[in-house]
């Protein structure tokens, strides 16, 4: 029940300041602390102790606009510019300004497109007319840019057709929804050769990442949905200066199988950095050492901290603020070289690890078979080569590979 309530009703983050009273001396990127909470207002209530370490400034725009923003200027002049006294002309002294963030709201117009002929007088073929412009469709009734607004607003506004047909309606103008869907499917067909592109770009990588999420499907035979996955294929190499350029894809599926992740990943070797899913093990299985697996240390982290958050448990905090110390030093280097990386992580990363190791392999022949705590030590043990490749190999991350899977919407 305690379980339950915590999946329901408990704080979502992972951050080792929400799951203890007190604030930890590291403060890391993924563990960073929230914005300082605001002073109380009673002015006789006494002063706060003040803490080892101070924290950060909150981050207030107090009134700076971007500097970017084209301005706008109106000039409000008095009604009268003559002396109230002997009527005589005043002239400017000096000026007050201000500025206000202002916005004008989208607004609907008809690209109405003349194409004059021109004939010579002389002779018959002499007509020249310019050609059509290229468009996204073809003898529609909508620009590409407009077709390109009503994507971006769907998939990276999150803004429904139908109510980005209940939108236009307010000015007018009648679409079916249907009509917005077909748009989209056609800009689909324009894209689909740069998706392709680009996920052939992040497969001969030579590191990628791997994740995959439920997606609810409307399944109107069953009068019901059916499950189907989007997979999260990426790369990115800013935290060492590699030379690839961060960039995801998304390949939906049916299903999450071993077939699957097979089908899309026809072809690849090198490592995979991704979670201890079974499919991801039979593939690196199957290819014969070809494709190795880094799996993801905030996976094994966040079972430790799931025990913690029911059970309060001294030994699932003490695992925690052992790999906080581990991500310390990962904010430290980030942005090295792969070579000064790996150096730092030997040095100070591997001793951390082992201890960790001999302290959770002490402690898993103490406990219940069956406990939560148990099963979190067995996932960290028996996933140990993978999840300690970053040892090994300074371009791994020991990350979070469920950041690349986007918004499920």
């Amino acid at each position: 029940m305690q379980t339950l309530r915590e999946m329901i009703f408990g704080k979502r983050s992972e951050k080792l300041a929400v799951l203890v009273d007190e604030q930890l001396a590291l403060e890391l990127d993924d563990l960073q602390t929230d914005a300082t909470r605001p002073a109380p207002a009673n002015d006789d209530a006494p002063a706060a102790k003040s803490p080892d370490r101070p924290r950060k400034r909150a981050r207030r725009n107090i009134g700076a606009l971007p500097k970017h923003l084209p301005r706008c200027e109106q000039v409000l002049e008095p009604e009268a510019t003559a002396c109230p006294c002997c009527q005589g002309q005043l002239h400017k002294i000096g000026e007050d300004v201000s500025e206000v963030l202002d916005v004008i709201p989208a607004m609907l117009q008809v690209l109405r497109t003349v194409r004059p002929k021109y004939a010579c007088r002389s002779c018959t073929d002499g007509v020249v007319q310019a050609k059509v412009l290229p468009r996204l469709i073809e003898s529609g009734m909508a620009s590409t840019a407009l077709v390109s607004h009503v994507v971006v607003s769907k998939f990276a506004w999150y803004l429904p057709l139908y109510r980005q047909v209940q939108i236009l309606a307010g000015q007018g103008i009648q679409l079916d929804r249907a009509t917005l869907a077909g748009w989209i499917k056609r800009a689909a067909w324009w894209l689909k050769s740069l998706y392709e592109l680009q996920l052939q770009m992040i497969q001969a990588a030579p590191r990628v990442f791997c994740d995959e999420t439920p997606m609810p499907v409307l399944d109107p035979g069953r009068h019901r949905t059916r499950i189907c996955q989007f997979w999260a294929h990426a790369m990115d190499d800013r935290p060492w200066g590699g030379p690839s350029p961060p960039a995801v894809a998304y390949v939906f599926a049916n299903g999450r199988g071993t077939e699957e992740i097979a089908r899309q990943l026809m072809g690849f070797s090198g490592i995979l950095q991704v979670d201890g899913y079974a499919a991801y093990k039979a593939l690196a299985r199957d290819h014969g050492g070809a494709i190795q697996l880094a799996f993801c240390l905030a996976h094994a982290r966040r079972k430790f901290v799931e025990v913690y958050k029911t059970t309060q448990s001294p030994f699932a905090r003490e695992v925690i603020e052992r790999l906080q110390a581990v991500y310390a030093i990962e904010a430290e280097i980030r942005g090295s070289s792969a070579e000064q990386r790996l150096a730092a992580r030997r040095t100070r990363s591997a001793p951390l690890m082992e201890a960790l190791r001999a302290r959770l392999t002490a402690m898993a022949s103490q406990l219940f078979s069956q406990s939560k705590l148990t099963e979190a030590i067995n996932y960290a043990l028996n996933h140990w080569d993978g999840l300690t490749l970053f040892l090994r190999d300074g371009r791994v991350e020991v990350g979070r590979v469920d950041d690349w899977r986007g918004d499920r919407r």
